[in-house]
């Protein structure tokens, strides 16, 4: 927790405390239904929930954005990002649905009306969105065929593109070429010192 508020300094009473609960939820119910590993859970604030707030470092979502979280899992990077974003509104979805019902669960206990989980594979979900963020959930290309559909055309009113934001690692070279759209790499080492964040990335996509 104090790597969340020395990054994040400006975060409420509110969101300090539900960040605090965090660890205690999902060891709970990793206990029950594994949606995280046991290295994974050792460091968990590095690794889940720090990783999944790179993205509020590259783009901070205003009021009343939409954003659709494709492949969540346990609800990374959905849960910690609607925590730090209460006014945005967020729809996690993933294929296998134990692992939406821990979403759901832990999104009930923090007590976030701002957290929709569904279990749905990305095509059948209905509607557009602002952004569409994931955490390498596949090769980029493949990501992109997935939802590039499902993201509204424009800006936010500060300027900046509507698209994905993809949290990926390693050198993504050959993995980018011939990729449709524009893109830009964020290397997330620029704004948290963790060697774990070193090869680590945010990816802003726009058609």
């Amino acid at each position: 927790m104090e790597r969340i508020s020395h990054y994040f300094p400006s975060i409420s009473t509110l969101q300090v405390a539900q960040f605090s609960k965090l660890l205690n939820l999902y060891t709970i119910w990793n206990n029950q239904i594994n949606v995280i590993s046991r290295k994974d859970l050792d460091n968990f604030y590095e690794r889940h929930v720090l990783h999944s707030l790179g993205i509020a470092k590259v783009y901070s979502f205003q009021p009343g954005t939409t954003v659709l979280d494709v492949g969540t899992g346990g609800g990374f990077p959905g849960i910690p990002l609607a925590i730090l974003f209460p006014e945005t509104n967020f729809v996690l979805v993933d294929s296998i649905g134990k692992k939406i019902k821990v979403v759901n669960e832990v999104a009930t206990a923090l007590g976030l009306t701002n957290v929709q989980a569904h279990h749905l594979r990305a095509e059948q979900v209905k509607g557009t969105f602002d952004f569409v963020i994931s955490r390498a959930v596949t090769a980029m290309p493949v990501f992109v065929e997935w939802v590039k559909n499902k993201i509204k055309k424009g800006k936010a009113s500060d300027g900046f593109s509507n698209g994905i934001l993809y949290l990926k690692g390693g050198d993504l070279t050959e993995e980018f070429k011939g990729l449709p759209g524009k893109f830009e790499e964020y290397p997330l080492s620029n704004y948290f010192s963790e060697d774990f964040f070193e090869t680590k990335k945010v990816i802003h996509w726009v058609s």
